[in-house]
């Protein structure tokens, strides 16, 4: 059989994924692989049309695809990105109809499900059969068990092509937003009380939605709003994972473009943050990718804590359960606090209306407030996964995450150091071992006891 590896890092051959793949090829000699890299050659691909379809050519004549890729903040690079976004507009949808598809992702897991949902979603909508997918650690292929289940997630690739095997859809078409949003310019207006907010935007045509939501809330607060154009702020490239920024968050693209510059001096200063921008597949557009990629020179630290973060998407953000996900623990994983998300999925532009009047409203009275939500499992969970790595075997390179963690007192939870509750939970459980103690725990004070901290709180309120 004859694989097509659409690889997905910005590294080309020196991927860390790529190793999995050539492993699959060692092990695997009956079959071909050519790897297509796509993300390390995303401009020379965007600009020269007899390499793009040369790649769809071979695509046309493969058995199989497989979608190898390295996580870039809950999803794949923007380079990658930017290649499916091609599919669609070059409309070589065709090239991939009917064809057997998988993906292989590498991270430390971090949020490594909504990646590998966008791509099965992405493999559907161009009709193709997705098997199934294999989501590795970092180091899963030094491993032997690791090898075998790698092995044997390609086997299952293999068995389905040569069966024919039919495949389940999973996820339905999302189907367009209708709605030609016409704002209603009123004199009700909101004081922003000095606050510093700003909106940035993806704003590319005129009479888009998009332009017509961020102008009418910038109306509504008075116009007191700087409006950071997307396509207008000078951004050289994507996030190349070169991981120059590990050991003191210095980036690659330091003094190239104005990229981090207007990411100091404008978002990490602001009060009220608004990220506006429509949707483009299963996601924002891929300038948004890079937007959000290239803020990873602050690495594994959050660079937006005690903000205020809306969100302003023009599309069908309802049907895409991933993406609302994606930008709730974004918010939370920064520390922020999520005002709101407006989109233009409304029978009548006064609701549109309506809900950036509350938007607005919110984010004021919340950065008055200095309110922060409290973070759900999207950014404990997160969080957790990247404090665990970070004081072991990523402390380098990530020398600068390290030291912000230990500053910023994120490694004092881990449960080794609680020694109370150590000792408590050692004496109790030995306690346990005792059939009378187990059965007066266990059938009779167990529920008292686990309130009884409470409400010996509550009582002495006002005592």
């Amino acid at each position: 059989m004859k694989f097509i590896v659409l690889n997905g890092s910005p590294k080309g051959e020196k991927s860390l994924t790529l190793q999995y793949v050539k492993y699959l090829k060692k092990i695997s000699k009956e079959h071909d692989f050519k790897v297509l890299h796509i993300a390390s050659q995303i401009n020379k691909i965007e600009k020269d049309e007899e390499l793009f379809n040369g790649m769809i050519d071979d695509i046309k004549s493969c058995d199989g695809v497989l979608w190898a890729f390295p996580l870039y903040v809950f999803l794949v690079c923007s380079q990658y990105k930017r290649f499916i976004e091609l599919i669609f507009e070059r409309n070589v949808q065709e090239a991939f109809e009917n064809k057997y598809a998988a993906s292989l992702s590498t991270s430390i897991h971090f949020y490594d499900h909504t990646a590998n949902n966008y791509i099965h979603a992405i493999s559907e909508d161009l009709n193709m059969k997705f098997v199934d997918y294999y989501s590795a650690d970092m180091y899963d292929l030094l491993d032997a068990g690791k090898r075998k289940k790698l092995a044997c997630f390609f086997q299952l690739f293999t068995d389905a092509i040569h069966k024919n095997q039919d495949s389940i859809k999973k996820y339905k078409p999302v189907k367009p937003n209708r709605l030609m949003y016409k704002p209603q310019l009123e004199e009700k207006t909101i004081d922003t009380s000095h606050k510093k907010i700003i909106v940035v935007a993806d704003l590319q045509e005129e009479e888009h939605n998009i332009k017509k939501m961020v102008n009418q809330f910038s109306h509504i607060l008075n116009h007191n709003v700087e409006i950071i154009n997307l396509n207008t702020l000078s951004i050289k490239g994507g996030c190349m994972g070169c991981l120059r920024c590990a050991y003191d968050n210095q980036c690659f693209y330091e003094g190239k473009d104005g990229f981090i510059d207007v990411y100091k001096e404008k978002l990490m200063t602001a009060d009220i943050l608004l990220f506006a921008g429509a949707i483009k597949d299963r996601y924002l557009s891929a300038r948004w990718k890079m937007f959000f990629d290239r803020g990873f020179f602050n690495t594994h630290t959050p660079s937006l804590i005690g903000k205020q973060i809306g969100f302003i998407i023009s599309g069908s953000l309802q049907q895409i359960p991933d993406l609302q996900e994606i930008l709730q623990a974004y918010v939370e994983w920064q520390g922020s606090n999520l005002c709101g998300i407006v989109t233009d999925e409304y029978e009548d532009s006064s609701e549109v209306d309506r809900a950036l009047y509350h938007l607005a409203s919110q984010s004021m009275y919340y950065a008055k407030k200095a309110y922060i939500r409290s973070s759900t499992f999207l950014g404990i969970g997160g969080m957790k996964i990247f404090r665990d790595d970070m004081w072991g075997r990523l402390r380098f390179p990530f020398i600068a995450d390290h030291k912000y963690y230990k500053e910023n007192g994120i490694y004092n939870d881990f449960p080794q150091k609680d020694y109370p509750s150590r000792f408590k939970n050692g004496f109790l459980s030995l306690m346990a071992k005792i059939p009378t103690i187990r059965d007066e725990i266990y059938k009779k004070r167990i529920k008292d006891e686990m309130i009884k901290p409470f409400q010996k709180f509550i009582d002495n309120i006002n005592a």
